[in-house]
């Protein structure tokens, strides 16, 4: 497999494709996310399948997904256990996972809190305090102006991201991700 970047994005789902396709156009980064880097219902499994692949091409691997899932099924829990205690220490692959789920993460642009939040749903009405017209369908999605929207206070984010302990409520990773793509554009 010949690569022609040196920074992937891969995930799960379609909020997790779109906010990084808007990251990458709004702020020039340099990675590649395509469509099919981004799982679907696969899970875990298919982020070890393509983590796997992808550093056979000697190149940083940026793995996004929600950890509400495990909360919730223990075979997806072990998992993700062994898949972070696999990748954990390999610095060409950033763990950026949320709990319970991305919408945390915009959250954070907004307000520093570590509530635990069950689900998307309870994070939704909080969210959309920020971003009243917020929502998780592909229309919705497919536009770049909620992105644009959290690009302005992308720095409060990284800072409250960064302050929680993901042992205690709701967390998210996804600041070392962007503190990456930073660096790298």
């Amino acid at each position: 497999m010949k690569l022609r970047e040196s920074i992937y994005v891969i995930g799960e789902g379609l909020t997790e494709k779109y906010y990084f396709q808007h990251l990458k156009k709004l702020k020039a980064y340099s990675c590649v996310v395509r469509p099919r880097f981004f799982s679907g219902n696969n899970g875990i499994y298919y982020l070890e399948k393509r983590t796997r692949e992808l550093l056979l091409a000697d190149v940083t691997v940026i793995c996004v997904f929600d950890a509400d899932v495990s909360q919730r099924n223990e075979e997806e829990k072990a998992r993700l256990q062994n898949f972070i205690k696999e990748f954990k220490d390999n610095e060409n692959v950033i763990i950026c996972d949320s709990l319970p789920s991305i919408e945390f993460w915009f959250l954070l642009h907004f307000k520093k809190t570590n509530k635990h939040f069950e689900n998307y749903n309870s994070i939704r009405n909080e969210l959309r305090k920020y971003i009243p017209w917020y929502d998780k369908t592909e229309k919705y999605l497919m536009q770049d102006q909620w992105v644009k929207i959290l690009i302005l206070k992308q720095d409060t984010a990284i800072k409250n991201g960064k302050s929680l302990n993901t042992g205690d409520g709701s967390y998210s990773n996804i600041f070392k991700a962007i503190e990456i793509l930073e660096s790298m554009s």
